[in-house]
């Protein structure tokens, strides 16, 4: 099954991303290319998984910077906590209300039905 992160993969109304591409697998790579509506900006996010197990938590590593992502099934659905290395350039507090958006978007993706099989990235 694939996910198509380019309909969910954003931390505000105007940004959106344009291309991503996931090797769920130890060593393979994701890489994402996030670029602001109106053209003024864009990244490209990229990195390695070094740790996968399957719906218990993902490891990986993105520059010198390390991302844990646990899920923890409860009795109202499953719990996905993501664990960052902060960048220097952003205060924390935004980097977490951006990673946070983009999880909220996740959750909504997935509640509307977005888990369903799909040809994209």
């Amino acid at each position: 099954m694939k996910i198509t992160i380019v309909r969910w993969n954003a931390a505000s109304d105007d940004w959106h991303t344009v291309r991503a591409s996931v090797d769920l697998r130890e060593g393979g790579t994701f890489t994402s290319r996030m670029e602001a509506k109106d053209g003024s900006m864009r990244f490209d996010f990229e990195g390695t998984y070094t740790k996968v197990e399957p719906q218990r938590r993902l490891e990986a590593t993105f520059g010198d910077r390390a991302l844990v992502v646990e899920f923890e099934p409860g009795p109202d659905g499953t719990m996905v906590r993501e664990t960052f290395d902060a960048e220097t350039v952003f205060p924390i507090e935004q980097q977490r209300a951006g990673w946070q958006a983009i999880l909220d978007n996740f959750a909504r993706h997935v509640e509307q039905g977005g888990m369903a099989r799909t040809t994209g990235a």
